[in-house]
């Protein structure tokens, strides 16, 4: 899809991967609803986006775990631009801790944000693309390369992801006939504060740092979020089913 002149739903777009798309959304024209649960931030980067003259930007403040709000977001982005063109499901937290230590109320609180938060808006925006005729649209769901993996220590964060990946590649086939498509791209570790919100403890943190050896685990050079947001255009424009990154 050419994403010049279309409608944007971004979730999570107060930081790190959500902003940067934003920003790379921004420069290719589109038309965008900035949705977090930051208000400052929110604001924030929208008068960044219009003082660099894209002035089709509207920020509404959303709890994405919240099914009501999800909708009301919706509809207000609706009501404000006449459509929906493509959805970007970005909120996301994690939470580290081994399987057999992992704290049940934190994962708990992923899921609400990284499956049902996703489920809430796909739902509520799809009537509103089907209003676009034999347009359609795009749904693309921001997971992770961990849910290809089978890592130490993110076990709760990664099964969130392995779910939505199931989810999204399901509704795909469900919304194809309709011509929505839905994409999945998974970021690999990124350059963001991302890690510093997951739901952990100390404990964790320390044994996560080293690895089996009781030397300090070697991490891999974590991409940009700018480079993880233009593969995020990338997707939005070819529409493949899947955008892994490596």
């Amino acid at each position: 899809m050419d994403v010049r002149d279309k409608v944007v739903i971004i979730t999570g777009a107060s930081a790190g991967i959500g902003r940067e798309t934003a920003q790379v959304f921004a420069q290719a024209g589109a038309k965008l609803a900035l949705v977090a649960r930051s208000t400052d931030a929110l604001n924030l980067l929208a008068d960044e986006l219009r003082q660099s003259g894209n002035t089709n930007v509207l920020a509404v403040t959303t709890d994405m775990t919240n099914p009501a709000a999800v909708q009301q977001m919706v509809e207000q982005v609706a009501q404000h631009f006449g459509r929906i063109d493509i959805l970007i499901n970005n909120a996301g937290q994690a939470a580290g801790g081994f399987v057999a230590e992992v704290d049940p109320e934190h994962y708990h609180q992923i899921m609400e944000l990284n499956i049902f938060g996703p489920l809430y808006a796909i739902q509520a925006v799809v009537p509103k693309m089907r209003l676009n005729g034999g347009e359609g649209g795009v749904i693309i769901n921001i997971s992770s390369n961990v849910s290809k993996m089978a890592l130490p220590g993110i076990g709760a964060y990664a099964s969130t992801k392995y779910a939505l990946n199931g989810l999204s590649l399901t509704a795909r086939n469900e919304l194809a006939p309709e011509n929505i498509r839905v994409i999945i791209v998974y970021p690999g570790l990124t350059a963001t504060d991302f890690g510093k919100h997951a739901l952990t403890t100390q404990k964790y943190g320390a044994r996560v740092a080293t690895g089996p050896d009781g030397k300090p685990r070697q991490m891999p050079t974590p991409d940009s979020a700018e480079h993880v947001a233009r593969k995020i255009l990338e997707a939005a424009q070819n529409e493949p089913a899947e955008q892994v990154m490596h």
